[in-house]
């Protein structure tokens, strides 16, 4: 009966455009309540997509039963057709007869507290208690692996989360050679899966598909260019002489892995107990066959050793991208983990539980009930105080406490006003602060935290480039000196 479900599915298509234009309307105010839509919403679009395919099938008609179909009824015997379908109707039943009947009226219509359903969220299981419905990061397990990599610093969670998207020195202690590991290989990858995953559940309705194949075709480019920090053909290269490691000019030692400023302190160098230390142990690798350092000289290893590289490169990539999309998440997230650092064990189990609490309350309620929280939604707040998670004034001594009565106003922001010196503190490196100074031509924003004037700004701008030009001409003329131990020194300090 392919007229029947032509018919099924038009009705379909029609439930499911009904069921987005009432979710749409809605606003939510929490934020599981606004996920869990969107969710719904992405549900939605996804079966109307399948139907949508399923129906230009039975359109195409490539197997002519639709055609016969029609011929049948508009020809034929109508009753006879009716008869016929009526029996077949009739069997199926007799077969199953307990097949339960899909009421489409039903099936998209949202759920209105009192009618006895309590409506299922579409992100009970989605998310972990860390996480908070999307709002933050858990990066727990990833900083766990993080420390086990050998030759890496052991950082706290906090230190992790300013770091775990810069892969380049010196936020990041590994060498080049160091990062060819399969248990590095395997971090980075687990890696930049958690912050995708992360993102097609906080983001359902956004098309990051496309997102993430542009991520790639940005890659290819800047690999096929040579342009990815960190990963150029030069910095392999296994020669020793005049090579800049990044984008300064200087003196590359690939046996000690160091950078040199002044050619004759390099030249010296080179006599040094250190180097020549170095270049036999680099040279005994390369007898032995370190598939590392062999890798970048050797015809086919050289081609493996470079793929392995491509791949690592990748997924740092991706992790930097990833990483810049989802700023908010990743600040929210330092606040938050400075939060519960400043809590006792026992508050954060009551947050914890008030989480699960509001997840797992019951949202079916009387009509009456409906009809009298009308009138509380108005809250008396006659101080002003500004409103927590739950919509509420926060308390008066929690206001007091963090100072949210003082204004601190900004003249590089355009005068604007922060309540409190959280937010005011916090401001420094936000986009409207580093906006405002690159406006004034600075370029070196960390040095100016605590600086909200123009005038003051400029002056010190100015003073910074003169100390900069002094100190660049006064080193140019200093002679440097390595003693016998590699140590390098001023000539003065080398006499005495």
């Amino acid at each position: 009966m392919l007229l029947e479900d032509q018919r099924f599915l038009h009705e379909d298509l029609e439930r499911l455009e009904q069921g987005i234009a009432d979710r749409a309307l809605e606003e939510p105010r929490q934020v599981r309540d606004h996920l869990n839509r969107d969710h719904q919403i992405s549900g939605f679009l996804t079966r109307i997509q399948d139907q949508s395919r399923r129906l230009l099938e039975i359109y195409h008609d490539a197997d002519g039963g639709r055609r016969r179909e029609i011929q049948n009824v508009s020809t034929g015997d109508p009753f006879e057709q009716f008869y016929k379908q009526l029996d077949d109707i009739k069997n199926f039943h007799r077969r199953y007869p307990n097949e339960p009947v899909e009421n489409l009226e039903r099936a998209y219509k949202k759920k209105v507290p009192g009618e006895g359903d309590v409506a299922a969220s579409e992100i009970d299981n989605m998310f972990t208690g860390e996480e908070a419905h999307g709002r933050f990061f858990d990066l727990t397990t990833l900083h766990e692996d993080y420390l086990n990599l050998p030759g890496v610093k052991r950082l706290t969670y906090l230190q992790y989360l300013d770091a775990f998207d810069a892969f380049t020195p010196p936020q990041c202690p590994l060498k080049r050679p160091e990062k060819l590991t399969d248990q590095y290989l395997k971090y980075v990858g687990r890696l930049a899966t958690y912050l995708e995953d992360f993102m097609r559940r906080t983001k359902p309705l956004e098309d990051l598909d496309k997102f993430f194949s542009e991520i790639g075709r940005d890659f290819e480019k800047a690999w096929e260019a040579d342009e990815i920090p960190g990963w150029g053909k030069d910095v392999a290269a296994p020669t020793v002489g005049p090579h800049p490691p990044s984008d300064s000019d200087g003196f590359w030692c690939q046996d000690c892995e160091r950078d040199f400023k002044n050619g004759n302190v390099y030249e010296n160098h080179l006599t040094g107990k250190k180097h020549l230390r170095a270049a036999e142990a680099r040279k005994a690798r390369l007898q032995g066959g370190d598939p590392i350092e062999t890798g970048r000289t050797k015809g086919k290893s050289g081609q493996m050793h470079r793929l392995k590289e491509r791949a690592i490169a990748d997924r740092e990539y991706r992790v930097r991208k990833l990483a810049s999309a989802m700023q908010q998440q990743l600040s929210d997230t330092r606040v938050n983990v400075e939060r519960k650092q400043g809590m006792t064990e026992r508050e954060r189990q009551m947050e914890l539980d008030a989480l699960f609490a509001d997840d797992v309350e019951p949202t079916a309620q009387t009509n009456e009930n409906n009809s009298d929280s009308e009138g509380d939604e108005k809250i008396y707040n006659p101080l002003k105080l500004p409103l927590a998670w739950d919509g509420k004034p926060i308390p008066y001594w929690l206001y007091k406490l963090h100072g949210l009565g003082v204004e601190f106003s900004c003249e590089i922001c355009g005068n604007f006003v922060y309540m409190g010196r959280r937010a005011f503190d916090k401001h420094f490196n936000e986009a409207r602060h580093i906006y405002g100074l690159k406006c004034l031509g600075i370029t070196n924003t960390t040095l100016f935290r605590e600086i909200t004037g123009i005038e003051d700004a400029l002056k010190l701008w100015d003073k910074i480039q003169r100390d900069k030009k002094k100190e660049k001409s006064s080193t140019e003329n200093v002679v440097q000196m390595e003693d016998a131990e590699g140590n390098v020194m001023p000539e003065k300090v080398y006499h005495e």
